[in-house]
């Protein structure tokens, strides 16, 4: 892994989890995949090369899949890639608001760069508009009501990156 905070991301990700909810968190791959725990392995997130973004938000679905969820490969979700006709582009914006502004609470804790992802050329700029909208709203109320294990992992990549929690700002 060459990115630095893709490494701290992964490093505070395993330090923090990897023990308590046999967890563990790991770059290089083509595409993100999670996979559940089978005996004595550990679940294993998998995200994207080296990239912090694609790290934060394989930790955001994550920290939003209940228990159920996190006995099934990818979660049991459904994934179509683009371009997605206007159905499945709606669905997809629906599921992933939440992931992405839970995304972005954690690029705040650590100072990277979030950038809200339609990941769909074929979206117009009025659905694209509707979706960023619509992850703010979420990131607004995001801030007041994490769960449990995102704000465990909010403190950690505070500390780990050396952010003090009020200095993150309102402001993707």
């Amino acid at each position: 892994m060459t990115d630095p905070a893709a490494a701290r991301i992964v490093r505070t990700f395993n330090d923090t989890f990897l023990a308590s909810h046999h967890t563990a968190m790991r770059g290089g791959a083509a595409e993100p995949l999670y996979l559940p725990a089978v005996g004595a392995t550990p679940a294993q997130i998998v995200f994207t090369y080296d990239y912090p973004a694609s790290a934060l938000h394989e930790a955001a679905h994550w920290c939003l899949a209940g228990e159920q969820r996190r006995t099934q490969r990818d979660y049991g979700y459904w994934y179509v890639p683009g371009p997605r006709n206007a159905e499945e582009r709606t669905a997809f914006f629906h599921a992933e608001a939440d992931v992405q502004a839970l995304e972005a609470v954690f690029a705040q804790a650590c100072g990277v760069r979030f950038v809200v992802s339609a990941d769909d050329f074929d979206a117009s700029p009025e659905e694209l508009a509707r979706f960023e909208c619509d992850v703010t709203a979420r990131l607004n109320v995001r801030r007041a009501t994490l769960p449990l294990r995102a704000r465990t992992f909010r403190a950690a990549l505070a500390a780990a990156f050396a952010v003090a929690p009020r200095t993150i700002s309102n402001h993707g």
